[in-house]
């Protein structure tokens, strides 16, 4: 009794394919051997099976059901076929199954088979010509019976197999004969019944058995390693231990211990870690490519520098050692090392041989959007080491790798950099009516649609027309037939359309038919949904009957993008159902052809609406709005610049793609291209390509003909790079000679158009071992088919004539090496950014800035300047106007003034306080003069006395108050002493960089106003390029291998991460930098331009270029945000005191460095915090605290210095600390600063220019030379300041120390006389974790919840470190005696703390879940009125449930009940 394959597996989980195939399939019977080792399922069928299904299915079965048994599955399938199968059309559809039959069953049997030609005289009849080879005599009736099986027994056909043999030319050997020959046998046993897999697993054992035991059969007394002399040996290249000769193993064959080893490979880490004993442990990551692994060699320190001198990073050597499991890290690695030889590199290299070099004209870097992994710099390299004269980079839709494709070449290198694109390109040529003559739309239209077997119209067959007349409107007739295609339907098309060969065979064929429906059509408008579909089928089919006939044609899809803006897509349901129209049987031609119709109907009558009364009219009507571009599909396209009005009309189209047209990629409608033509050159791209796609799918010759006449050139690749085509079953192509065929063709179209015929690559990684990067970042980025990689790597000349050679060596020679020469000689070498400085011009800039700085001086120090203050000013101002920076001093002054202006202070950054020019033009508040007296009153001014020159090099606000001597009134202590040339330097020949902090809530006001101050479209935010990071690499790949069940080691996933950082995912913009472009400037001349992130919705938009590919053409302003102005601002509201009124020099506030009496608690009050600096800005963390209590501050220059040290990397720590703790330095005399190592160096007497060099050196961390040292010795510069130089990696200057700390101290003082001011700032502006229900509960409760985080310290997630961090803030202000208000939401703001009644009122943001949005609507709802109950308040404030839950536990919803319902009772009683 049969039954049908679910009754008989219902638990069996398969994909919607099989599931669909399996439906109605039949189980006769299964059986068992008597072992139970072996089933056998019986399936019969009406529709065929792949073989390949079948295993597919076979190992599903065995998988799920008889997983814990081992029990193998063999099917037995049978098919009763449609009589649309005769023997041949069998043949073609089932070829590929029958071959791979015949491999899994014998690989002798399957190139036998493989060398056989097949011919069908008729119906029942095959002949089988073999070669007339002993092996194929031997096996030829065990061929002929498997084919009998399967056509007769198997698939029901009556066929007689003719058996004949042709004699070979000359005398073949069969290849690879021991590798057949273990597969045969192989074969043999699983046939016998015992699996391969155990076979195989036997002999693993075994060898395992051997390893195991081989180590314990010669164990020696080991020695230990650190024992081990540096070399043992008279040969030269051994650098550690004794000489081996053993032949090495690859490091993937190495899974676990197996006692001694020897190994090769590059060393790509080196790590030394000293230990005691004065002895080192060096810690070596070596690969060999295959895989990596660690070496860890244990040495005396004396004989260290004789290992580490010839044992480098990037060397290549021979390692004998025991692997081992590490008890750190579990970590397989290899140590007890006997020996280590310098080798020479093993990687076999490609060259480039061939006298005539190729050009690659298609290629992808890291920029090319999560796709190319190969840097550019090493592209370049590579092109140029073989020989190549240029080469064309063009990333996916961006040009973003061009700067650094620039900076790979110097001025004199001939090599030349083609620089384009691989745009999106869209045919908006195309007009959703063709070939129109006028027509009205009342005259006669035909509505029509075809189900077909297939997408190519030459390849594939109709079999169904239905057609619908249309006249003045109204549908007056209707065509339907079925078609016999003569072959039979295949299974997707049959699911899809429900069209099986029963309903066709016995219906007419399309030579029958189409007369027919064009003697129906007549002269009538043809109309399609997606008419080139349909029409290509029509057109080929009447070609091949000798049919000439012209169309009129309109695609009511075309119509619909232009009509029907709305809807992102135009599938026919999706535009039925938008326009109301019914759709029945959808995939039926008749049903399908009447629903269109309906649509054309209601298409047209909205095109009367506009005006639009016929065809003429509607070809002009609105083909390529920006909306309608959206919407259309995307080809590739490759675009070079072939000179530089071709650069910046690419960088046109770039911008237009990232501005206008993106959606989803940033795309460049034909029309854009053709307007801006003009120097750029376009070819036809890969398999992606439109005229690629169209000779794929077989569209009508004067399709082709349209699209080959667009392009300058053709592309064609080779067979690899297309080859995933073949396993996809929708796309027309079964074999490489289909491959093959296809680029024939497209070189066949080269020579008929006359257009040069290109051979690429398509290069997207530069070696064929670099796949394994592209593999997983497209894993990563889920893609299904990630580990199918085509070979997109770059070829040699040779490797691509070889590739090509099916066309021939001359027509090769042509399209590898001729034209691709030919297409680069059309490309001018050109420079990607311009060499040029631009910056903006605000008229008068010169003597305006003099005139602000001499009225500013003037204010302050008199009528007669001091002479220290004039030249200090003129030797400024001179410096800045002759190298043309004065502009950039004016754009500063008025973005400051206006903030000023507009309430907000503005901190400056970076050296800028230097400038004694910028303290006038009220740039920044730092004067950077000596330490001095100064009357506001009189001007009386004091620089020279002995008591000011005592504070040298400090600041002028720790000098003693005191009172004019002139005017008696109380003299203000300016000056913090900074050399200008820290700014600008000796000759003005450093870049300046005019940095400021604006308050984080003005900030977007500020960038507003540089639109004030240059016009509109003259400024753009600097943009910025998001890479994968090590970190997001690091996951990719681990995610990637387990997934997969592959165990990698560490060191081998970080040799990989190396490979894939870099890759470009994303843009953004720089979080304060604007780019200013001068009038009469074009920035397409300079960069592209796009919004960040290709965010549509923002206004914003960016540089194209990452900002500092361009800041040397370009001025770049840094109008950063910052937390500090605003906080002033909201202690200047909430006290009324003026924040430039605080003096420096207060006690009680310096205290707060030193303990924490000025806040009258004692430090066990606080968690045991010993100083009161807790949320004060630049002092407030753990780390800078305990800098404080180790540096012992005593006055303001004293916080100056320890933020200069905060700030910068390897200057405290192991550095400034260390040499304070040894009592060589002080706070005062340490290096702290950029600007003390100038000074100090000039103070000793180097010269200023070299002091100024050095300081340059080392606060970018790059050491000092060491004729710079012999230099420094020379003139008594200790040792310990040479040792602290040497360490320092990045250091902060003195005026953005000064800037910083003199905000700090402002709240500080808020802090001490102003408690609940500050904390209403401090929680409104700094806090991030704040949290309501945790803090705001009273004193008892936060304790309760912060012992709780104490024990779990080293497991806090940021947030609550976060939250951690402003629970002591709490904890602090409980102390001082103050506290929280409960939280009323008719009283509270949304995101900031009030003072009322003496305490502080949380804001709604605090309630744990509340957004920022959510707390605003709060707000705003509470203004409006009372709630009614929580009902009210949700939907008033459309906050969740959840948080209006949190909020009732709390009491903030005090009584409100959960619905208006009793509130409406109390008014009706």
């Amino acid at each position: 009794m049969t039954k049908s394959f679910f009754e008989v597996f219902p638990t069996l989980s398969l994909h919607e394919k099989m599931k669909h195939m399996l439906s109605e399939t039949e189980v006769l019977k299964v059986s068992a051997n008597r072992s139970r080792t072996s089933i056998r399922i019986y399936l019969f069928g009406t529709r065929l099976i792949s073989k390949e299904d079948i295993f597919s299915l076979e190992k599903e079965i065995a998988k799920q059901l008889f997983d814990r048994q081992k029990i193998q599955v063999k099917i037995i399938e049978k098919f009763q076929l449609s009589g649309q199968y005769t023997a041949k059309r069998l043949m073609q559809a089932y070829q590929d199954s029958i071959v791979l039959e015949l491999r899994s069953y014998s690989l002798l049997l399957y190139n036998v088979y493989r060398s056989a030609q097949i011919t069908f005289e008729d119906e029942k009849s095959m002949n089988l010509v073999l070669d007339d080879s002993m092996i194929a005599k031997e096996r030829s009736e065990e061929l002929v019976s498997i084919l009998e099986k399967v056509f007769c027994e198997r698939c029901g056909m009556d066929l007689i197999v003719n058996l004949s043999y042709r004699q070979k030319e000359g005398i073949s050997k069969i290849k690879n004969a021991d590798l057949k020959m273990e597969q045969e046998i192989k074969n043999v046993i699983r046939m016998l019944g015992a699996t391969e897999d155990e076979h195989i697993s036997g002999n693993d054992a075994k060898t395992k058995q051997e390893q195991t035991r081989r180590p314990a059969e010669k164990k020696q007394p080991q020695r230990k390693a650190m024992e081990r002399k540096a070399a043992q040996s008279g040969n030269p290249d051994v650098i550690y231990g004794r000489s081996f000769d053993e032949e090495e193993i690859a490091l993937d064959k190495i899974t676990g211990e197996m006692g001694e080893v020897v190994i090769r490979g590059q060393v790509i880490e080196l790590d030394m870690r000293e230990i005691r004993n004065e002895k080192t442990i060096l810690i070596l990551s070596v690969t060999d490519f295959t895989d990596t692994i660690v070496l860890k060699i244990f040495t005396r320190n004396e004989m260290l520098p004789a290992l580490t001198e010839r044992l480098k990073k990037g060397c290549f050597i021979k390692v004998k050692g025991v692997t081992t499991i590490d008890k750190f890290d579990s970590e397989l690695t290899i140590g007890s090392i006997v020996g280590i030889k310098l080798i020479p590199d093993f990687r076999s290299v490609r060259m480039d041989n061939c006298p005539v070099k190729r050009v690659e004209l298609h290629c992808h870097t890291k920029m090319s959007d999560m796709d190319g992994v190969s840097d550019v710099k090493d592209i370049i390299k590579r092109a140029k080491k073989w020989g190549h004269k240029a080469i064309a980079i063009t990333d996916h839709g961006n040009v973003q790798s061009f700067p650094e494709a620039n900076h790979a070449l110097s001025k004199d290198d001939d090599f030349k950099v083609i620089y384009g694109v691989e745009a999106y390109l869209v045919d908006d040529l195309k007009s959703a009516v063709e070939n129109e003559k006028g027509q009205r739309f009342t005259d006669t239209f035909v509505v029509f649609d075809l189900e077909t077997t297939g997408f190519n119209p030459v390849m594939n067959k109709i079999i169904e027309i239905g057609g619908v007349k249309v006249v003045n409107g109204v549908i007056t007739e209707r065509f339907s037939s079925f078609v016999n295609p003569q072959i039979p339907i295949p299974y997707e098309i049959e699911d899809l359309t429900g069209i099986n060969d029963g309903m066709v065979m016995e219906a007419k064929t399309i030579e029958e038919i189409l007369p027919e429906f064009m003697e129906f059509c007549q002269n009538a408008v043809m109309v399609a949904h997606n008419a080139d579909f349909d029409m290509s089928f029509i057109k080929h089919n009447l070609r091949l009957q000798g049919i000439k006939k012209s169309f009129t044609v309109i695609d009511t899809v075309a119509l619909a993008r232009n009509l029907l803006s709305g809807l992102s897509r135009f599938k026919l349901d999706t535009v039925a159902k938008a326009l109301g129209v019914p759709l029945k049987n959808h995939h039926r031609a008749v049903d399908d052809a009447e629903c269109t119709a309906e649509i054309f109907i209601k298409l047209v009558h909205m095109l009367s609406e506009r005006g639009i009364e016929d065809l003429n009219q509607l070809r002009q009507y609105a083909i390529s709005t920006p909306d309608a571009v959206k919407k259309m599909p995307t080809y590739h396209a490759i675009i070079l610049a072939a000179n530089d009005i071709g650069r910046i009309n690419l960088y046109r189209l770039i911008s237009l793609s990232h501005l206008t047209y993106y959606q989803k990629r940033p795309r460049i409608p034909k029309t854009e291209f053709i307007k801006h033509r003009e120097g750029l050159i376009i070819g036809s791209a890969c398999e992606a390509g439109e005229l690629y796609q169209a000779v794929l799918n077989g569209r009508p010759e004067e399709e082709i003909a349209r699209l080959a006449e667009f392009y300058d050139y053709l592309e064609i690749q080779p067979v690899g790079n297309n080859q995933f085509m073949i396993a996809n079953e929708k796309i027309p192509v079964e074999s490489i000679e289909d491959i093959q065929e296809i680029n024939r063709k497209i070189v066949k179209l080269g020579e008929e158009f006359q257009k040069p015929v290109v051979a690429t690559c398509d290069v997207h990684f530069l070696d064929p071992e670099d796949e394994v990067y592209r593999r997983i970042i497209m894993a990563g980025k889920g893609f299904k088919d990630a580990d199918n990689q085509a070979p997109l790597y770059l070829r040699t000349t040779e490797e691509m004539l070889e590739e090509f050679g099916y066309l021939g060596s001359e027509k090769a020679e042509e399209i590898v090496i001729a034209n691709a020469n030919k297409i680069a000689d059309m490309c001018e070498k050109i420079a990607p950014v311009r060499p040029d400085k631009c910056p903006p011009v605000i008229e008068n800039s010169d003597q305006m800035l003099r005139d602000i700085c001499h009225s500013k001086a003037h204010e302050m120090y008199g009528k007669i300047l001091p002479s220290i203050v004039e030249e200090r000013l003129e030797r400024e101002l001179n410096s800045i106007i002759s190298n043309g920076y004065a502009v950039m001093y004016i754009i500063a002054q008025k973005l400051v003034w206006k903030s000023n202006e507009d309430g907000y202070l503005v901190g400056s950054r970076g050296s800028v306080g230097s400038s004694f020019v910028a303290t006038m033009s009220g740039i920044t508040e730092v004067n950077p003069l000596q330490a001095h007296y100064l009357c506001p009153n009189c001007h009386y001014s004091d620089f020279d006395s002995p008591e000011v020159k005592a504070y040298s090099g400090r600041g002028g606000c720790d000098m003693p108050d005191k009172l004019c001597p002139v005017c008696k009134k109380p003299l203000a202590k300016e000056g913090f002493d900074i050399p200008f040339e820290t700014f600008l330097g000796f000759k003005g020949n450093k870049e300046p960089d005019i940095d400021l902090n604006f308050s984080g809530e003005y900030q977007s006001k500020a960038h507003a106003y540089t639109e004030v101050i240059f016009g509109k479209g003259q400024t753009y935010r600097a943009g910025t390029i998001g890479t994968l990071a090590d970190k997001t690499a690091f996951g990719y790949i681990k995610n990637y291998y387990e997934e997969r069940g592959i165990h990698k080691r560490n060191c081998e996933v970080s040799r990989i991460v190396q490979g894939c950082v870099g890759v470009r995912r994303t843009t953004g913009q720089h979080p304060g930098g604007i780019i200013v472009l001068p009038r009469g400037e074009d920035i397409d001349s300079f960069t592209p331009v796009q919004h960040p992130a290709n965010d549509m919705e923002t206004p914003i938009v960016t540089t194209h270029f990452d900002y500092h590919s361009i800041d040397h053409n370009l001025l770049k302003l840094d109008i950063l945000g910052h937390d500090d102005p605003t906080m002033i601002r909201m202690l200047q509201d909430l006290t009324g005191l003026d924040p430039q009124k605080i003096p420096l020099d207060d006690a009680s506030v310096m205290s707060l460095f030193k303990n924490t009496d000025a806040l009258l608690v004692k430090p066990e009050d606080i968690n045991g915090c010993p100083l009161g600096a807790l949320g004060i800005p630049e002092f407030g963390t753990d780390f800078a605290m305990q800098m404080v209590i180790d540096a012992k501050p005593q006055e303001f220059s004293d916080l100056i210095r320890i933020s200069g040290l905060s700030h910068g990397t390897d200057v405290w720590l192991g550095n400034a600390q260390t040499l304070i703790e040894e009592g060589k330095a002080t706070i005062s005399t340490a290096i702290c600063t950029r600007d003390d190592i100038m000074v100090y160096l000039i103070h000793m007497g180097l010269d200023s220019e070299l002091s100024f060099t050095i300081m340059e050196s080392v606060r970018k961390g790059k050491g000092l030379k060491p004729e710079w040292e012999e230099e420094m010795l020379s003139h008594g510069v200790p040792d310990w300041y040479i040792w602290s130089c040497k360490k320092i990696k990045y250091m902060f200057p003195k005026a953005h120390a000064a800037a910083y700390v003199m905000m700090a101290w402002r709240i500080a003082y808020c802090k001490v006389f102003y408690p609940l001011a500050y904390y209403a700032a401090y929680f409104s502006i700094r806090a991030t974790g704040f949290n309501y229900e945790l803090m705001c509960q009273g004193e008892e409760r936060l304790n309760y919840f912060m012992r709780d985080y104490e024990k779990r310290r080293d497991k806090l997630t940021k947030k609550e470190q976060d939250t951690y961090r402003d629970m002591r803030i709490v904890q602090e202000m409980y102390a001082r005696g103050f506290s929280f208000l409960p939280l009323d939401i008719y009283q509270a703001k949304a995101s900031r703390f009030q003072i009322i009644d003496g305490k502080l009122m949380p804001s709604l943001g605090t309630i744990d879940g509340m957004g920022e949005k959510a707390a605003e609507a709060v707000e705003e709802a509470a203004q409006n009125g009372k709630f009614l109950s929580k009902d009210d308040f949700r939907q008033r404030t459309k906050v969740s449930k959840t948080v209006i839950d949190l909020m009732a536990d709390l009491g903030i919803l005090a009584d409100l009940p959960e619905s208006n319902q009793l509130s409406l009772f109390d008014f009706a009683g």
